[in-house]
């Protein structure tokens, strides 16, 4: 029986990174969260019922994404015990961050890929996942230096 994997990212930049874990994905029996938004529908005819949406939010528009935050959190709750997995793969962003908590409560194992886009600072989800994740992977040797229990992955692309 194959594991249940997460894998679990916001859209852009960090959803491409996490993609580029796709060779992997039929070593398990995984399933992709991501945010929608137009640059990512097609993802559907791909990944089919393995892939599920969240709604997209930006900060830069406050009170609505207060509203989407929230909603997010509930979709999140649904979709954990929805898929159940036994590992959480992800690349960040806000997106991943409650579920990566609602995982370690209820016993999935975090791994975390910090994004390749940051050299020489931590992320804020970085920041947030790093306490929890029993698997914390940095693209650069660099990012050795802020996180010292972390491993170096090199480069995912």
């Amino acid at each position: 029986m194959k594991k249940k994997v997460l894998f679990i990212s916001s859209t852009g930049g960090h959803l491409s990174e996490l993609l580029q874990l796709a060779p992997i994905f039929d070593n398990y029996d995984y399933h992709i969260i991501t945010e929608k938004d137009k640059s990512n529908e097609n993802l559907k005819a791909k990944y089919g019922d393995r892939l599920y949406f969240l709604p997209y939010g930006t900060r830069a528009k406050l009170f609505t994404y207060i509203f989407k935050y929230l909603y997010l959190c509930i979709k999140t709750v649904y979709y954990y015990f929805k898929i159940r997995p036994k590992y959480i793969v992800t690349t960040g962003t806000h997106t991943a961050g409650p579920m990566c908590y609602l995982g370690k409560i209820f016993g999935s194992k975090i791994i975390y890929i910090e994004t390749f886009a940051n050299k020489n600072k931590k992320t804020a989800t970085g920041r947030l996942i790093y306490p929890i994740a029993d698997l914390f992977i940095v693209q650069w040797k660099e990012m050795l230096k802020l996180y010292p229990k972390a491993v170096y992955g090199g480069s995912i692309y």
